[in-house]
């Protein structure tokens, strides 16, 4: 299934299992370890460990009212979101990825706007949110550059859960960014 048409060879489509090693490998490359220090997304000062494995990603895949939106490339995939309907109205959007060397390209901003709309589609979502680690100021001033907006609401960070990655500081916890979507 087509979303979006990206420019040149790339498109966005629906993630399959047949495409877990694929994202695990993106997202884990984006977010830890060297290789995300060539974008500006890392948390490699913040986290150490993975960000997303196999299982994870394969209980996105096939749960119902839950999507990852990938960008492929005629080599790689290049970027992938997590949206998945929250409740009536409420979609929530997580692991907005952009392979390292291509964040400056639009692409980030692209998927988003492809995952909104999807959200809008599939979900009759109104309303997309998302947290963001709160000490990750220049990426939620990126979101709030695309409308979101922070809430009161935090959220703790999941201490002791390596499947999220394994924590370097102890004040982590999570903000809610929140945008209305047009109709």
């Amino acid at each position: 299934m087509t979303i979006d048409a990206g420019p040149g060879e790339l498109f966005t489509t629906v993630a399959r299992e047949a495409d877990v090693t694929a994202v695990v490998e993106l997202v884990n490359s984006a977010y830890r370890g060297a290789s995300s220090r060539r974008g500006w997304t890392t948390e490699a000062d913040l986290l150490d460990g993975q960000r997303t494995d196999a299982e994870a990603i394969v209980s996105l895949i096939t749960a119902p009212d839950s999507a990852i939106l990938v960008v492929r490339g005629q080599s790689a995939l290049k970027a992938c979101v997590h949206v998945r309907k929250e409740r009536e109205g409420v979609a929530h959007l997580g692991m907005l990825t952009v392979r390292p060397a291509l964040q400056a390209s639009l692409m980030g901003r692209q998927l988003l706007a492809a995952a909104e709309s999807y959200s809008r589609r599939q979900f009759g979502a109104h309303v997309v949110e998302m947290t963001v680690i709160d000490v990750r100021e220049e990426l939620i001033a990126w979101y709030e550059r695309r409308g979101y907006r922070r809430t009161a609401e935090l959220r703790p960070f999941p201490y002791g859960d390596e499947r999220f990655g394994i924590p370097l500081r102890t004040d982590l916890r999570f903000v809610v960014l929140r945008r209305e979507l047009a109709p």
